[in-house]
């Protein structure tokens, strides 16, 4: 063992629980059965606990991740024996635990099928959307509570009690982890896609001004999404779409706010910030997404992305109208409707645009407010200040609220 520092060690075990937490669980919960997924939890965070103390007294060993993994399956045990469960475990543990300590560190087949099982039990269609969100957060991804009631903006006694209410509902849906039959994974995939879709938009969307947790949960989403798509059983053209429009987004992540974490609009974004391999690889997925005949939501939005990534040109506009005008067609939201108004605007003028913006009249949307103020625009300061100001009332961001207020005072001078 080699000895570590003090510093060494602050930095090594927060980025060891962030990348080999949700691992342990996937794999342990695959051995034990989700019914104990409570013990798993807390023999996981026993485990990085004590690897603070022994590494820093002895050193850091050959094969730390090797170390974690058996100091967390003896503590499993141990806790089976005072609780007298170990019996009952018993028969799991020889049939399925085969795998050494060096063989799940280095066998990384055995533990992205681990995870991927985990990901479609968290992803259950009978779990409401907000529990497999909380559930994939701190399971598939080893957020901890703080993070999620951060993400959420809400507290770590409500987190707690909603973790604990989705754990209890996902042990009655099942106990074994395991991929669906190949004739129900065409409904289940959707599931874990939607799943995907919406943690990413916790991120991106977030009214959170914390910066840096919001990309975590961006990147945590598309890490998900390409562990599908490094699967025969699970790859297909809507995960390779959705996998592209996500790296066409999280491109832009850094350009959207400026060094105060004040919100950037897409016209005022420095390009030279943009991510050019994230829109690489963005373009790698969205050509490998062609393939079939089926068009999803994945697809059109991520063509809307990936048109956001090119320079401005006389088809770029009518190109986003046109994705939008299909979009809507299958997958309605009163989102959707608001960004093709403001697509119809950039490609067909302001006056179409506030036509159809009026149309959709919703009052209580802060981007509603927002999209009519920019409509109007200084020919119409009054109405324009008056929108602003009501969409100052429909947000808590406080980077939304600054970049409103500098609007607010540009229209008036």
């Amino acid at each position: 063992m080699r000895k570590t520092t003090e510093n060494e060690l602050d930095e090594l075990i927060p980025d060891l629980f962030r990348t080999e937490y949700s691992k342990l669980i996937a794999i342990l919960c695959r051995q034990y059965s989700v019914a104990s997924i409570e013990l798993i939890e807390d023999a996981v965070s026993e485990t990085f606990l004590a690897a603070s103390e022994s590494w820093g007294l002895k050193g850091v060993p050959k094969n730390p991740k090797g170390w974690l993994y058996m100091v967390a399956k003896n503590r499993i045990i141990q806790r089976f024996k005072r609780e007298g469960l170990f019996q009952s475990y018993v028969s799991t543990l020889e049939s399925e635990s085969t795998t050494s300590s060096d063989q799940v560190e280095w066998d990384d087949a055995y533990i992205e099928d681990s995870q991927l099982r985990m990901m479609f039990a968290v992803c259950h269609p009978k779990l409401s959307d907000e529990a497999q969100i909380a559930l994939a957060l701190r399971i598939l991804c080893g957020f901890g509570i703080d993070e999620i009631a951060k993400a959420f903006l809400s507290n770590k006694e409500t987190i707690n009690k909603r973790l604990h209410r989705s754990k209890s509902k996902l042990k009655e849906l099942t106990q074994l982890i395991e991929l669906p039959e190949p004739s129900q994974l065409d409904a289940r995939i959707g599931n874990v896609l939607r799943t995907i879709y919406l943690l990413f938009n916790e991120g991106y969307h977030s009214a959170s001004d914390q910066h840096s947790l919001r990309k975590d949960l961006c990147l945590e989403a598309l890490r998900l999404a390409v562990l599908l798509a490094h699967n025969d059983l699970t790859r297909s053209p809507d995960v390779d779409a959705l996998i592209a429009l996500m790296c066409f987004h999280a491109s832009r992540f850094d350009a959207r706010t400026n060094e105060e974490e004040e919100w950037v609009v897409y016209e005022k974004q420095n390009r030279s910030q943009w991510d050019q391999d994230l829109i690489f690889q963005g373009e790698y997925y969205l050509n490998r997404s062609a393939r079939g005949n089926e068009i999803s939501k994945y697809h059109l939005e991520a063509a809307i992305a990936y048109w956001h990534t090119r320079p401005d040109s006389p088809e770029k506009w009518p190109a986003i109208l046109m994705q939008y005008n299909q979009l809507l067609q299958i997958n309605y939201s009163e989102v959707l409707a608001l960004n093709r108004t403001y697509a119809l605007y950039r490609a067909e003028g302001r006056e179409k645009a506030l036509l159809e913006a009026k149309k959709l009249n919703l009052q209580q949307n802060c981007h509603y407010h927002l999209l009519m103020a920019e409509l109007l625009g200084s020919t119409h300061s009054s109405k324009a200040i008056k929108h602003y100001k009501t969409a100052l009332s429909f947000t808590n961001s406080q980077s939304l609220k600054k970049l409103i207020l500098q609007k607010i005072k540009d229209v008036s001078n």
